[in-house]
Formats: structure tokens, sequence, C-alpha cells
């Protein structure tokens, strides 16, 4: 049995935490399911040697934290290279898959780059911004036969899939409202993402993930969108992106009944909030509502270092000590089934057919895109109602 090898495509703190006291999410969840003696060769691959190095140093600390043998080339090593990641994944051999965790505005060529080599691909959200490179993309997965996916994580969250029951059995009856809150700290923005937060926005970076999160609880399809935004406080610091999106979204259902979302993000958030990212979802329906408080998971831990903290346990938290840590949460587990789904396939004991309505698929991301890209169209309209493609 083939071991998977597995390239990384960014260096930033999703993948290993850079910038960030912790680890990130992508490479935890690699080393995790490299336990299993499945993984294969791993490169993570960047853009800037200066950033290489930093990331180098977070994975190797993690892989000690956590206790695993794996070894990571992490590239470029030497000066800058924009096309590090194209070489490295030209030169990758045998069953191999890539996972992109650029900035948005790289997606779709280096979804592109993985796919033309053959690799099964796992891109983070959004996938792209406008609809038809979503269908480029689609068409050439359908090309390669390789499987792809989008690292819509909170569909494995157990709080939404709970939500999904409830509408689908009819518990709550028939959607009217969703309400959507979703935030996060000032410091996302301004220093972690600063280098790109003006190619993006707060809906494209984080409300995205709720509107693939309605359709995937309601099976329903956006019909238009209005959207307004504000520029105050990242503009007046020489960041030309909104500080807030707030949208609203037709929904029509299977039976032609109609429903509507509000999707309110900011990302200016206090630093001394207790958690990085607060967000809570309401709906409303005709026989009941369902409320779930997503930040506030249970646990509140006080301390003279950090103050008031509430960390969310069950998306990706280390358990254990120095030596032997373990990750899980939803996080871990979007990323572990795509290296299953990825290899399964790759050894033909799936298709990517078969996988279709089961994960998070590129052709799933269909109807998130094109909400995103009238939210796009709509703020640039003054949140003049705009109809959503097909």
């Amino acid at each position: 049995m083939a071991k998977l090898n597995i390239i990384v495509v960014g260096t930033g703190m999703y993948v290993c935490g850079r910038g960030t006291p912790g680890y990130g999410t992508i490479m935890p969840a690699i080393f995790e399911w490299a336990r299993s003696g499945k993984a294969g060769e791993i490169i993570v691959a960047g853009r800037s040697a200066r950033g290489a190095r930093e990331a180098g140093k977070k994975i190797n600390d993690l892989r000690r934290q956590m206790g695993v043998r794996a070894s990571v080339k992490v590239l470029p090593a030497k000066k800058d290279d924009p096309r590090a990641y194209m070489k490295a994944i030209k030169g990758i051999s045998g069953p191999a898959c890539a996972i992109i965790a650029t900035p948005d505005n790289l997606h779709k060529e280096a979804a592109e780059t993985a796919m033309k080599a053959g690799l099964h691909t796992l891109v983070v959200k959004p996938l792209v911004a406008v609809l038809k490179d979503a269908k480029s993309l689609i068409a050439l997965q359908d090309k390669k036969k390789v499987f792809c996916a989008v690292e819509f994580h909170k569909r494995y969250d157990d709080a939404n899939l709970n939500l999904r029951d409830a509408i689908r059995k009819g518990t709550i009856g028939d959607p009217l409202y969703f309400l959507v809150e979703f935030s996060q700290r000032k410091s996302m923005p301004s220093k972690i993402f600063r280098a790109w937060a003006e190619t993006t926005n707060i809906f494209q970076y984080l409300g995205i993930h709720y509107a693939d999160m309605v359709y995937f609880v309601t099976g329903a399809r956006p019909v238009r969108v209005s959207a307004i935004g504000q520029k105050n406080w990242l503009k007046s610091r020489g960041i030309d992106t909104y500080d807030a999106v707030e949208a609203v979204i037709e929904w029509k259902m299977p039976g032609m009944k109609r429903f509507v979302s509000h999707i309110l993000t900011n990302w200016i958030d206090p630093e001394t909030t207790s958690a990085m990212s607060d967000q809570k979802i309401k709906v409303i329906g005709t026989k009941g509502r369902f409320e779930s408080d997503q930040k506030k998971r249970g646990i509140t831990v006080v301390t003279d270092e950090k103050g008031i903290d509430e960390p969310n346990p069950y998306f990706c938290s280390a358990f254990g000590s120095a030596g032997s840590l373990n990750y899980r949460g939803y996080g871990i587990e979007s990323i572990r089934q795509f290296l299953e789904d990825a290899k399964n396939v790759g050894e033909g004991r799936q298709t990517f057919e078969e996988l279709e309505g089961k994960r998070p698929t590129f052709r799933q991301s269909v109807v998130s895109t094109a909400v995103l890209e009238a939210v796009n169209r709509s703020l640039k309209q003054a949140g003049r109602w705009v109809k959503v493609k097909r």
C-alpha cells in the first residue's frame, strides 16, 4: 500500500500558526493523520525564504510537541521564490495531494497547478470569488479525475449537524429567517493578514462559512442578495477594506418556500474580547427556534496573564503534555477526512463522484461562490439587490 505524499501551499497562520502563539490547524491535522503510517513525503511551500524559515521553526517545534517522527521539507530554502510551490508540485511523485492555504486571490492558480499535476486538492475557504472560476476548476477536476474539496470545517461541527437534523426532520418547521453574527479581533486584518487584507473583505473571509452552512443545513438555493459595508477603523489606519459587512440573502427551498438569512460580520473586535472568534447563529421557523452560541462552548479560563479566555475545545485543541500532544476537533477532522478520501480515491477504493453530496466538494461550493460574487457586486452598488447567478 503506497503512502500519500502531501504538499501544503502556504506557510501562514492556518498552516502552522506563524505569527501567533499557536500552531494553526493544517499541520496538527497532518501530523495526527501521519501517526497512522499512511503519510509519505510532506512538503510545505511558500513564497518568501523568511516566511519559510519561520514556518519551519514552528513546524519542527510542533512535531516535537506531538512526538511525531514525520519529516517536513519547507520551501523556499534560500531566497524568495513565488514559484516554489509549482516546482515542488511538478517534482512530487506517486499518489499525492495538495492543500491550498494561500490568500484568496491565489486560490485558482494554485489549485489549477495541483490539479493539472494529478493531485487531489483541498482549498481553504472560499474556493474562489467568482462563479466562472469555480466552474472552470470543476471542469478541470472532471478532466483530471481527481478528488477536490473546500475546507468548510463548520460542516463537521456537531452543533451545526444538530441544526441540520432539526431542519430536515421538521422539528422547527419551515425556516423563516437565519441570524448570524460572526466577528474576529482587530489583529487579524491589521497584523496577521495585513499583507493581503485589502485583497479580500470580511464576508469573503468569514461570512462565506455561513453562506455554505445555510445551504448545507437546508438544501435551499440562493435567489438574491443585498449587502452593505462600512470602512472606518481599518481605513483610518491605511487599510482599504471593510470593517464590517452585513449581507441579506433570500433563499428558495426545494418546495419553493422562501426564507432569508442575515449574516453580520466584522473583524474589528477589541483585542480584549474573550475569544478570537465570536459567533452565534439563530434560526426561526414556523414551529420553533434553534439557537447556537458557538463562542460560549462551556469553558471559561481566567488567568493573570491572559485575563478571561473562552476557548472552543471542539475546533482544534491540543490534549496531553509536551512530547505527546494529541490534537482533536472538527477542524482536525475536516482535514483528516480529506487526506483519508484522497488516499482512498488514489487507491481506487472510491471515486470522487461517489463522494459528491457527502463532502464539501468543489461542486458543493458553487452555491457559496455564487453568493459571494453577488455580495461583492452588491457592496459596489451600495446595497442594491443583486440576483444570484446559477
